[in-house]
């Protein structure tokens, strides 16, 4: 009786690690280092270089780590699909790099639009791919410190508006189900939604900024 009650325990304590969900601070903390992995892909394809510290701050874990090459996969086709968009960002949005705050409302200005019609992947992938595209811009004109203000800004959006969503997924990992793992084909259905999002915001951006509260 003693065995089997040790074995009922045991295996409640294995499904209890399986179906763990994720805390906030757990998925905003795996947001920010999947931003920063997002970054310095970005940075490397311009041919920008970063700091050797900043260099190290890739997702350490294995299964994030799946997270981080399909998120870059589907950003890769997003940006093909419409790559003006995701090109002089702070141009498009008429925002001096130089000032982080107005880099950092940019930022949570555009990721509020894109979500503002309900949350998806592709979203999500779509926001990611705008932070990137103003850290190459940072990086280009000078400014490498304020791609951490665009790493805290994706933090405190995330907690604020996308941890319920991504617990009620049960984390990160339900991303990998947007491709095929043979050769990281996206289902391109995911994007449309987040590229129709993004290419009128960025025509009025500068407005909704700079508007009285």
């Amino acid at each position: 009786m003693e065995v089997l009650r040790r074995s009922s325990v045991f295996a409640a304590e294995v499904l209890d690690v399986f179906d763990r969900s994720f805390t906030e601070k757990e998925l905003v903390s795996q947001s920010k280092a999947l931003c920063r992995d997002y970054i310095l892909s970005r940075l490397n394809q311009n041919g920008l270089g970063w700091s050797k510290t900043e260099l190290n701050l890739s997702p350490s874990n294995a299964a994030l780590s799946e997270v981080s090459l399909v998120l870059l996969c589907l950003g890769d086709e997003l940006e093909c699909i419409q790559p003006s968009l995701y090109r002089n960002v702070a141009r498009q949005l008429n925002i001096s790099v130089a000032m982080e705050n107005m880099v950092s409302d940019a930022f949570i200005g555009v990721a509020t639009e894109i979500f503002s019609t309900g949350i998806t992947w592709g979203k999500v992938v779509s926001m990611y791919a705008v932070a990137g595209a103003l850290a190459v811009d940072c990086v280009r004109q000078g400014h490498p410190t304020t791609v951490h203000i665009l790493v805290d800004s994706l933090g405190q959006f995330v907690r604020k508006y996308l941890v319920h969503w991504l617990k009620r997924r049960g984390g990160w990992a339900e991303i990998t189900k947007c491709v095929v793992k043979k050769d990281l084909t996206p289902e391109n259905h995911l994007l449309s939604s987040a590229i129709e999002s993004l290419k009128y915001f960025l025509t009025t951006m500068y407005v909704y900024i700079m508007k009285e509260p």
